[in-house]
């Protein structure tokens, strides 16, 4: 491959991978031609994209644009992206991972750094992840409203509970006598 070809290769990834920081490196190498683009197909129904790499000219690459990718640059390679999350796009490889024992996880990338598959695919998803903050964000808030209703609530429960509670008879009215005469003075 001449220089000006493998410029113009490089060119190609950085144009392709500047804005993506997500990605699974795996390696396709004993899948079929057949299987290869069903696999694509399908992939491509959910948004992600498949593309394979010379590992010299994407190692240069990646280390250009300050990917921390380093450890998997032996064999055939190819690279997975797409889909809203890095989560998303290991669990949909996942599933098609196990289908086709031959498709093996080299490693991913996660915000331009290598990390293992095992840990990409228990990150949370978008949705899961704007969840866990929103729920963060409202506990403080959800306490604080607690603490200051929590009082009013118990002096609206007790009142109910007078109210509810049957009029006690009043203790009848102790009779007291009237007062005595005074006694004549006695002269």
């Amino acid at each position: 491959m001449s220089k000006a070809i493998k410029q113009m290769e490089m060119d190609a990834l950085k144009q392709t991978f500047q804005d993506i920081r997500d990605l699974v490196v795996l390696s396709t190498s004993k899948v079929s031609c057949n299987e290869d683009t069903q696999l694509r197909a399908n992939l491509r129904k959910k948004n992600i994209r498949l593309r394979v790499v010379k590992n010299s000219l994407a190692r240069r690459v990646f280390d250009e644009m300050g990917m921390g990718v380093h450890s998997c640059w032996e064999g055939p390679t190819t690279l997975a992206w797409g889909a809203n999350s890095l989560a998303e796009l290991s669990k949909e490889l996942e599933a098609l991972i196990r289908k086709n024992d031959r498709i093996k996880v080299k490693a991913a990338v996660s915000e331009g750094q290598e990390i293992d598959f095992k840990r990409a695919l228990a990150m949370p998803t978008k949705p899961e992840a704007i969840g866990r903050v929103i729920g963060l964000a409202l506990s403080p808030a959800t306490r604080v409203v607690s603490q200051i209703l929590a009082p009013g609530a118990q002096i609206a429960g007790q009142i109910k509970t007078l109210r509810e509670r049957p009029a006690e008879e009043a203790p009848p009215a102790a009779e007291t006598p009237a007062p005595e005469a005074p006694a004549p003075a006695a002269g």
